[in-house]
Parts: structure tokens; C-alpha cells; sequence
């Protein structure tokens, strides 16, 4: 199932995500998800903080998921409709694997909030990388529920964030390609101030 990794950069040019409704069979096993995981945490870490934590949802556990987030949209949100409880309902059920990430801060006084944050975000990325490079897809979602306090609580101790919901999974149809912005669009070169 791995992509052939005799060129780094051809593979790292073909990363896209996709989307975890259309997620099929077969996900990554066990082993290959704690290799995923392996990979992920091989991260930029200033401080050797790891100001991050992975959360697996297994499988048997989806229903349980699904339960939280509906009592999560009753809790905090009273204009949540039928349709809403049914999406958050599918929304628990997407890929064959699920990983939260959690953004796990340490106060230690030396390492500005915002580096920690960063690696945070590079784990993720790292995540969508193993995937890939697995013959797997990956998505990276968020949405209402990363920042319900209610699926907040059951995932994370009080100064900790969600990160991000990570499914796994095989495309169940075809990838599409999004734009891209042309790099000339995104790149500037420093000029020196002036006296």
C-alpha cells in the first residue's frame, strides 16, 4: 500500500485532501495508524515540549461520538434543528479511522504560545503526509464542534484546545485537484529598511 518514495518531492507535489464523507474501505490498520502517529510527532518541537496529543476514536466508539456531538448541539446550541443532529450524527461516522488532535500548551515560561501552537499545526500536516504517503487520504476538519465547550470537555483538560478532527481513510471516488495560488502570488523578498 506505501507510494513509491523513491522521489520525496513528486509525492509531497500529489498530497491533497479529501473529503471524509466519501471516505470507503480499506483505513489504515493499527499498526499503520501508530506509524502514522510516529511520524507526526517527528515534528518541529522548540523546547522539546510536544505541546500536543493524539486522541484515537475507535471504531465501536462512533456511536458514542455521535451521541456527544448531539448532546453537544442540545446543550449549546438551541436553534440546532433535525438536520443538524443528523449531520453531526454522519459527521461521526466519517473514515475508516479518526484521530483528534489535541493542542496540549505547556507554561514553561520560555516558549512563546505561538511557537507551541505551530508545531501543533505541523503534527497535523505531518499526519496528512504519513497518510498519503501510505496510499491513504486524509482531511483535516474542524468546524462547530473543534470549539463546542461541551466536545471540547470530552476531549481535552481545561487549557487544551481541539485542533482538529484527522479521518483517514481510501477516496471513495476521485480526487479533485483545488486551486493552488501561484507562488510568485505569495512570495515577496525582503528589502532592508532604510535609514
Amino acid at each position: 500500500m506505501l507510494k513509491d518514495l523513491s522521489s520525496p518531492l513528486a509525492l509531497l507535489g500529489t498530497r491533497r485532501s479529501g473529503k471524509a464523507r466519501d471516505m470507503i474501505g480499506p483505513g489504515p490498520t493499527d499498526e499503520q495508524l501508530e506509524r502514522i502517529l510516529q511520524i507526526a510527532a517527528r515534528t518541529p518541537d522548540h523546547g522539546k515540549l510536544h505541546p500536543w496529543r493524539f486522541v484515537v476514536v475507535a471504531d465501536d466508539q462512533r456511536q458514542d461520538l455521535a451521541r456527544l456531538l448531539s448532546a453537544a448541539l442540545s446543550e449549546n446550541d438551541p436553534a440546532a434543528t433535525h438536520a443538524h443532529h443528523q449531520k453531526a450524527a454522519e459527521f461521526a461516522h466519517q473514515g475508516e479511522a479518526l484521530v483528534v488532535l489535541v493542542f496540549a500548551p505547556v507554561d514553561n515560561g520560555k516558549i512563546p504560545l505561538w511557537e507551541q501552537e505551530l508545531s501543533c499545526g505541523a503534527v497535523g500536516m505531518n499526519m496528512l503526509h504519513a497518510a498519503h504517503a501510505m496510499g491513504f487520504v486524509g482531511s483535516w476538519l474542524t468546524g462547530w464542534a473543534a470549539y463546542d465547550p461541551t466536545v471540547r470537555k470530552a476531549f481535552c483538560l481545561p487549557a487544551e484546545r481541539i485542533a482538529g478532527f484527522f479521518f483517514f481513510g481510501s477516496p471513495g471516488q476521485p480526487l479533485v485537484e483545488r486551486p493552488r495560488p501561484e507562488v510568485p502570488s505569495v512570495v515577496r523578498h525582503w528589502q532592508p529598511p532604510l535609514d
